[in-house]
This record gives structure tokens, C-alpha cells and sequence, in this order.
């Protein structure tokens, strides 16, 4: 579902705003909140983050959300239940690092499939790092996406988009999440090589906050990853205000008049 989907979306000329949000941050009963209505708000694919005791890859917004999930007794099991309880009408990525799946058992691909989740990305398994769990998750029920960092050759992005379905999640920076206020320089130069060395989509994250900027990223790619202003939204403001800063980024991306490239 999850590249039918986006395939779709990309024949549309539709740029797909993924969204990411921690389970059960700010509580349970936010959290499904969001689920549930964020594909209204404009979201195209959801990336449910899996607390972790753990987060390095990830900024002190989205750590800090983790802990108090964590705090709230959110488990990757609970997670799942919370995807099945939502029962979104947008397909859901599940994000999370490898030791909790490793720790909740060799089904969990299965189970995962069962309540409702499409994808699976994990932060801390690049290409080549360990053939085994790759093929453990390569030929379970979910896609594979694999996350592309700015300085990766070419040769390599090709690699790991063979290894990858779903869409490629480009970094579009140095370091780790977090709102930033300028888009790197070079990001238009890096989609580019990415496009000519893989056919799937390209969905760029990392520091998206702003319509301008989620319009800017949306011109050169086919879709938009907004993580940290999101979950800060709903930890600081509430639910409401994170739905509505969800749909401006959406009509920001509706304004994009050029073709999806590719």
C-alpha cells in the first residue's frame, strides 16, 4: 500500500507531507488524537516513532518526547495498539531504532503488519551493517525505508535504494533532528544525484517547520517529512495547534505549480 500510494501520489503531482509523531507523546489520548486526524489535516503517510531509552540520531525535541512517552509507559507493543486503535486512512510507517525490535520478539514484523503499519524504517541499521536482520525485515510483510544521508556518493545512494522500497527518506542535513531556520545550500544539488540514482520517491526531512520551507523542499522533491515542529507543537501548544500547523504546510505544498521531477 505504502508505494501504491505514493506512486499515486507522485502521478498526481501531489507532493506527500509525511508526519511524524511519537507514541503516546503528549499523552496516549493526544497521540490518538493525532493519528486519527492528521490525514484530514493534509498528511499523506504517518511515521509513528517507537520511544527509546536510547534516541541518538535524534534532536533534543524528539528525545524529550520519547522520555515522556516512555515515562507514560508507551512500549513498542502499545504503539502498535495505538496504530490499530487509530485505524488511519493514510498508510503508517513505523520509525524506530533496532534493539526494541529485536527485543519484542521475531513475530514482530507480523504483528506490526496485523495492527494496521505499512513501513518500517530503522534508524540504526544502514545498508551492509548486518545482511541477516536486513533479510529478517527485507522479506517480512513491510517495506523497507532506508534513510539516505546528504554526504552519501552516488554509488551508494543507488545501493541503498535498491535495498529500500516505499520512498527514500533523505536527510537534508548534517547532524541530527530539529528545527532549523535556512534549508542546507546544497539540498536541491543532493536530491538531484539522489534522483539520478534511484527511481522510488524522495521525501526529504530533518528541520522542515515552515510553509516556506516545506514549499521550497516540495519544489525539488516528492514529498515533505515534518518531525520535531510537529511534536513540539503538540507537547507545547496542543493537539489543535499541531493539526493546524499541519495544514499549512499542506497549502503551501498544494500552491507548487511545477510537475514532480522523475
Amino acid at each position: 500500500m505504502l508505494s501504491d500510494h505514493l506512486d499515486a501520489l507522485r502521478a498526481r503531482g501531489r507532493r506527500a507531507l509525511v508526519c511524524y509523531v511519537t507514541a503516546g507523546h503528549p499523552d496516549r489520548a493526544a497521540s490518538l488524537r493525532l493519528l486519527r486526524e492528521l490525514p484530514a489535516a493534509g498528511a499523506d503517510v504517518i511515521e509513528v516513532g517507537v520511544p527509546f531509552s536510547d534516541p541518538l540520531a535524534d534532536g533534543p525535541v524528539i528525545q524529550a518526547s520519547s522520555q515522556r512517552a516512555l515515562e507514560q509507559g508507551m512500549t513498542l507493543d502499545a504503539s502498535l495498539e495505538l496504530v490499530r486503535e487509530a485505524a488511519t486512512s493514510v498508510p503508517v510507517v513505523l520509525f524506530s531504532y533496532l534493539n526494541p525490535l529485536l527485543a519484542a520478539g521475531p513475530d514482530v514484523l507480523r504483528r506490526a503488519h496485523a495492527a494496521g503499519v505499512h513501513g518500517l524504517l530503522v534508524t540504526d541499521l544502514p545498508v551492509g551493517a548486518d545482511p541477516a536482520r536486513e533479510a529478517w525485515i527485507g522479506e517480512g510483510p513491510l517495506e523497507f525505508v532506508r534513510l539516505v544521508a546528504p554526504t552519501t556518493p552516488a554509488d551508494r545512494m543507488a545501493e541503498i535504494a535498491r535495498h529500500g522500497s516505499g520512498f527514500v527518506y533523505l536527510i537534508s542535513r548534517r547532524g541530527v533532528t530539529g528545527v532549523q531556520e535556512q534549508l542546507a545550500a546544497d539540498l536541491p544539488a543532493t536530491v538531484a544525484r539522489l534522483r539520478g540514482a534511484c527511481d522510488l520517491p524522495i521525501c526529504v526531512g530533518f528541520g522542515i517547520s515552515t510553509p516556506a520551507q516545506a514549499g521550497a523542499v516540495g519544489a525539488i522533491a516528492d514529498g515533505v517529512i515534518v518531525g520535531s515542529a510537529l511534536v513540539q507543537a503538540a507537547g507545547e501548544q496542543g493537539v489543535d495547534a499541531a493539526l493546524e500547523l499541519i495544514r499549512t504546510l499542506r497549502a503551501a505544498l498544494d500552491g507548487i505549480q511545477s510537475p514532480v521531477i522523475g
